[in-house]
């Protein structure tokens, strides 16, 4: 494991675990946190040997937010540091699969990675809150990412009344697919890791963006597009090996 002032980086079983470390702060998001955290998310996706990238924090918190001392996109050493929302947008459109697992609060911003992950698995004890209100401001870098989660219905109250919800309200309301014991979230993180690693590496990329893609102005036109991406990987080498596989009752060459 490597270690820098505001994060920890490892990579274990082809996923990159990115940790933030200011449990002093409840690992709130200040200027060399995001900043480090940027330059962790690109250092994985440019790394072939990392099939997902993991987020999580030091106990006892996930995030705490905005960190109003030192806040993103502020200077570090006269150069300014990475925003906030460039972090956010690097996560939705990252090649690699972004799985955040929530082992403590997640307050404001903290929510914005939530948002923006591809899988989220949370602690049941974990207390969140869009928080933003409570101090005169509104979330709104954040609502790009999780109000498409929330939709308008729990967007609405949530965001309105800075209500404080658990884990398993969390899984209700759309903002995380599973809500575990605390003692048992990173072994369910580590399930989630080993279902990706059965899929094929360009699969899996071409997979996340096409859910995350937007829809074209027809129908007809999605179906266009759709066919020949789903062409494209039929006939790829990849699509190849994993029919020849299936057909010769063995595992394809990503499965170790």
């Amino acid at each position: 494991m490597t270690g820098t002032e505001a994060t920890k980086y490892e990579i274990k079983d082809g996923a990159a675990w990115i940790t933030l470390n200011r449990p002093e702060n409840r690992n709130a998001l200040s200027a060399v946190l995001v900043t480090e955290l940027y330059n962790h998310l690109v250092q994985s996706n440019e790394n072939d040997d990392v099939r997902c990238i993991i987020l999580t924090g030091t106990d006892p918190a996930f995030c705490a937010g905005a960190d109003l001392k030192n806040p993103p996109g502020s200077k570090i050493e006269g150069i300014k540091s990475i925003p906030y929302p460039k972090v956010l947008s690097y996560i939705v459109n990252s090649d690699k699969p972004v799985i955040t697992a929530v082992n403590g609060a997640a307050f404001a911003g903290g929510l914005g990675l939530i948002g923006a992950s591809d899988i989220v698995v949370t602690a049941e004890e974990t207390i969140c809150s869009f928080s933003e209100v409570r101090i005169g401001v509104i979330p709104a870098n954040i609502s790009i990412v999780c109000l498409p989660k929330l939709g308008t219905h729990h967007g609405m109250k949530l965001f309105l009344t800075g209500e404080r919800f658990d884990g398993a309200r969390a899984v209700e309301v759309g903002l995380a697919h599973r809500a575990v014991p605390r003692k048992n979230l990173y072994s369910a993180v580590q399930e989630e890791i080993d279902m990706i690693n059965l899929g094929g590496p360009k699969a899996i990329v071409e997979t996340k963006k096409l859910v995350r893609r937007k829809t074209k102005a027809t129908l007809e036109e999605d179906f266009e597009e759709c066919a020949e991406w789903s062409i494209r990987m039929f006939q790829s080498a990849e699509g190849a090996e994993g029919m020849a596989a299936f057909r010769e009752k063995r595992k394809p060459y990503w499965i170790q």
